[in-house]
């Protein structure tokens, strides 16, 4: 009995770790395509040239 709960539990560990992964690979696409259009549509300054978009 021992065996199978620990196959069965091991099975339902690498099924959150692969459901996180997936996640989390959504999440980088997204971040990914915010900072794209973040970076083609910056705004211009008071010169009329074009400044960091970014905070840092």
């Amino acid at each position: 009995m021992v065996p199978l709960l620990l196959v069965l539990l091991l099975a339902l560990l690498l099924f959150g770790a692969g459901f996180a992964l997936k996640a989390l690979w959504w999440v980088a696409i997204v971040v990914l395509v915010v900072w794209l259009v973040g970076f083609v549509a910056r705004s211009t300054n008071a010169t009329g040239g074009r400044g960091r978009w970014y905070r840092w």
